[in-house]
């Protein structure tokens, strides 16, 4: 959609007070609201992947607020966005509500009102608004030559989820999945806090980590060396790879950014770094010395998290598979 949108937006009225737009396919917009305070805004909604309707509410209401998140500032007001066809009974639409209304309270964020439409297949997700002051700001796009590059929740949730349908996963890897998206992020940018912050930060969705890497290497005009061995994965996540039971957008995030990295010549590696992600983890870039401390803060997270990369000078290819 970004690149729709610059293709549009060209010659229209800008904003000197907009900080962050369209331009490098952030997570979020943010406006500069004077006196130190930014508004960062964003939204996302998606089909279930789930059966359980008030667990789908749970994971489209945590991966909404996960942008605020990642731009570094804390959500305060969201409204619902919900598709939902008729056919269906009207207490499910109640339980996927009220998943989303339960985790927006534990993120202290103010449920205020949404919009509905039918549709033949259900949807739900947020509108959200947050703030963070100015010097907090996190962008995708501002990491440094000598940076290394840290995870902070298992990858494979796509994987997992195409496992499900196709009924191979067992109740611990859906379970062991089905927590990792519906845990807020907030655990991440806390560990940043208390390291002293880092250069750029962004969440992990649907162009999976190896995706969202090569838009932060873009943006910063950077390379970067990632490192498999040290990859988190969620249970099951790599087995199922190995069998080549991963979901088509796997296939369609390696085409897109194929003459961008450089490949690990294992398809199941590759397949697990590009495997969409719903509700995934930060990529966090960030000076060695701070990167310490944030990986000691990430002990006492759901999470303990991973350093996977280092961050280099441009090269002829943004990612570097080893």
């Amino acid at each position: 959609m970004s690149q729709v949108l610059r293709g549009i937006n060209k010659n229209r009225i800008n904003d000197d007070r907009l900080l962050v737009g369209i331009e490098t396919s952030d997570d979020a917009a943010v406006y500069d609201l004077g006196n130190d305070e930014l508004l960062i805004t964003t939204l996302d909604f998606f089909t279930p992947i789930v059966d359980d309707p008030y667990t789908f509410g749970l994971i489209g209401a945590a991966n909404s607020l996960s942008d605020v998140y990642a731009m570094g500032g804390y959500p305060k007001m969201a409204m619902n966005i919900v598709c939902f066809p008729s056919c269906l009974d009207p207490s499910i639409l109640t339980e996927i509500l009220r998943g989303g209304f339960d985790k927006m309270m534990e993120a202290n964020c103010l449920c205020v009102g949404g919009h509905t439409v039918q549709d033949d297949e259900p949807k739900y997700g947020l509108s959200v608004n947050g703030f963070c002051k100015k010097g907090s700001l996190l962008r995708n796009s501002s990491a440094k030559e000598g940076d290394v590059v840290i995870m902070t929740k298992p990858i494979g949730t796509g994987i997992i989820t195409t496992a499900i349908k196709a009924e191979f996963a067992n109740k611990e890897e859906i379970d062991d999945t089905v927590k990792s998206m519906s845990t807020l992020n907030v655990f991440g940018l806390r560990a940043i806090e208390a390291g002293g912050g880092a250069h750029s930060a962004t969440d992990i969705t649907g162009f999976g980590l190896g995706g969202h890497l090569i838009e932060m290497l873009d943006g910063a005009d950077l390379s970067c060396d990632l490192y498999t061995e040290n990859l988190i994965t969620l249970r099951g996540a790599e087995n199922y790879a190995k069998m080549g039971l991963v979901p088509k957008g796997t296939y369609d995030n390696k085409n897109y950014f194929a003459n961008r990295y450089e490949s690990s010549n294992n398809n199941f590696v590759d397949d697990l770094i590009f495997d969409p992600q719903t509700s995934g983890g930060f990529l966090i870039a960030v000076d060695e010395k701070r990167a310490a401390k944030i990986m000691e803060a990430l002990k006492d997270s759901p999470y303990p998290g991973a350093v996977i990369g280092n961050i280099t000078k441009k090269r002829e290819k943004r990612l570097y598979v080893k």
